[in-house]
């Protein structure tokens, strides 16, 4: 019990951390809001939970006002993704670095329009800053796609070469990939989850735009919320947008 506080506290104490156990409580009280609102419409308890997403949800969008730069240098660091010995997957990491960094200024366009900051629609803004992330989480399932196929030709290699190592080595091998290959499978999970929500938020007439009820909404952020931390308590780094 101890030691799962401790890990709490430490999630906490990062920015990232702190930002994945605030998304998961926003995405989680418009899950059971909605869920509330949905038997009945009158239930106080309900609206409550929804009007406390939607200010959780304000929160992080103020906090990402501060996230270029840290942005910048993860996109600069990587720059064409040399280090990748994939084409495909390099070319895909980078267009979704450039899609991540292209996001934040057009939010903070809406941001501040909404704020009354700008004087400019903060609808486009939004609607493009959206575009970007739906983008960005398509290319991200596709790169696991294509890391899930390399890995498990990495497995069936190390099957045939298992004969020449010892039975300990092959064995810790073939655990590391597994491990790789689940993490991969969840970052898909995750990400066909905000696709969901992603595609909602976009104007009406585009595919399912508009069509989720609250507490849908809720259910596919929460249920790549968890997965983050999942992640992040597994010490598998990742983002959330």
């Amino acid at each position: 019990m101890q030691n799962s506080v401790e890990a709490f506290i430490n999630v906490l104490e990062s920015y990232r951390g702190r930002d994945k156990v605030i998304r998961t409580l926003c995405y989680g009280s418009q899950l059971v809001g909605g869920l509330l609102a949905g038997k009945r419409s009158q239930s106080s308890v309900g609206k409550s939970l929804l009007l406390f997403s939607a200010q959780l949800s304000h929160c992080r969008t103020t906090l990402r006002l501060f996230d270029d730069l840290s942005m910048l240098a993860y996109t600069s660091s990587y720059g064409l993704g040399g280090a990748e010995e994939d084409a495909l997957v390099r070319w895909m990491s980078v267009l979704s670095n450039v899609a991540d960094q292209l996001y934040y200024p057009c939010e903070h366009i809406a941001w501040a329009a909404d704020a009354q900051l700008v004087k400019t629609k903060s609808d486009r803004w939004w609607v493009l800053s959206t575009g970007l992330w739906g983008a960005s989480l398509i290319l991200s399932i596709l790169r696991s796609v294509r890391n899930i196929l390399i890995l498990k030709r990495k497995a069936q290699t190390c099957q045939r070469s298992g004969s020449a190592e010892s039975g300990e080595e092959a064995f810790s091998q073939k655990a590391a990939l597994r491990r790789q290959i689940r993490g991969e499978a969840f970052s898909i999970l995750s990400s066909l989850a905000d696709l969901g929500n992603a595609v909602h938020w976009m104007p009406p007439g585009f595919l399912w735009a508009g069509r989720f009820p609250p507490w849908l909404v809720g259910l596919m952020g929460t249920t790549s919320s968890l997965i983050g931390l999942l992640q992040t308590s597994s010490a598998d780094p990742g983002a959330s947008s």
